[in-house]
């Protein structure tokens, strides 16, 4: 007798990932030459939804795909990945559609890479803007090409405590747009540091630092202004001897020659887009940074 041919991942089914799939996750990352990011997918496991196709040789998972949810206002897409030795299959597309499915009439949004893009916009999603990732051994002094204001009032940073949750959800829901407490509350164990600015007792900003490889990153990055975000940036870079890492709205132009005259030079560039809705929700003035690209 002929043992059966292996089935193909094109015929394989979908199915929801739990955190027993963490190690799947972060070896599919490692395939497609990114950090494994176990922590990170930690988070996304329990503050979202997880798409998988399993590898038709019992090996893993062939490709995967987050989806956290922020009500009925918007969804964010991420970690679409597919294995190197299952790409061209249609298994990215087979994915997007299921998510489409599921969440129905709520508006979309995600972070493209430049491979990713033409898919995207295949299955109907537009470009509304860019982010920029910047990396690198942070100088605090710069090189004396960007400096902050000389007329602004200094902005004072502290740790955060436990305290500063509610204030923070507050300051976070006309900047983000929609109440995300489910993800705010899970940063004070996700990050290493989580830095409050403050000025006359009240929050103008915050932001967190987390492990990501041998990096950290910045995100998320809220605050009132250039300066403001400047000073958080700062304070959490104090912290650390890694490398930092930030995904940077591209709109913030003042903030990204400030970070490149500190030593974070440009890596990668992604496309935010949308599905559902003309522009990501909130003031993108005050939102330096995500949290992460994969939580949009």
């Amino acid at each position: 007798m002929h043992s059966p041919s292996p089935r193909s991942p094109a015929d394989l089914p979908i199915r929801r990932l739990s955190r027993e799939d963490l190690v799947a996750c972060a070896d599919l990352c490692e395939d497609r030459g990114w950090p494994r990011d176990e922590h990170r997918w930690g988070l996304l496991l329990a503050a979202g939804t997880g798409y998988g196709i399993d590898a038709p040789d019992g090996k893993g998972l062939a490709a995967t795909c987050m989806l956290t949810l922020y009500g009925p206002q918007l969804a964010a897409v991420g970690m679409l990945l597919v294995a190197g030795r299952h790409g061209r299959q249609g298994l990215a597309r087979r994915l997007m559609r299921q998510v489409m499915e599921d969440v129905g009439d709520t508006p979309l949004a995600l972070y493209a890479t430049e491979q990713g893009q033409p898919l995207y916009e295949k299955i109907g999603f537009f470009p509304v803007g860019r982010a920029e990732r910047v990396g690198g051994h942070f100088r605090a002094d710069g090189t004396g090409g960007s400096p902050a204001s000389p007329h602004a009032s200094p902005v004072t940073t502290r740790p955060a405590e436990a305290a500063d949750l509610q204030a923070m959800v507050r300051l976070d829901l006309p900047v983000f747009g929609i109440d995300r407490t489910h993800l705010l509350a899970r940063l004070p164990a996700f990050a290493d540091r989580l830095q409050v600015a403050e000025e006359d007792g009240e929050l103008v900003g915050y932001a967190a630092l987390w492990p990501s490889g041998h990096s950290h990153v910045i995100g998320p990055l809220v605050a009132r202004d250039t300066d403001t975000a400047q000073a958080l940036v700062t304070a959490l870079a104090a912290t650390t001897d890694r490398p930092l890492r930030a995904d940077a709205d591209a709109r913030h132009g003042e903030l990204l020659s400030w970070l490149a005259d500190r030593g974070l030079e440009p890596l990668a560039r992604t496309t935010v887009m949308t599905y559902g809705i003309p522009d990501l929700p909130g003031d993108a003035t005050r939102r330096f940074a995500p949290l992460s690209v994969a939580t949009g």
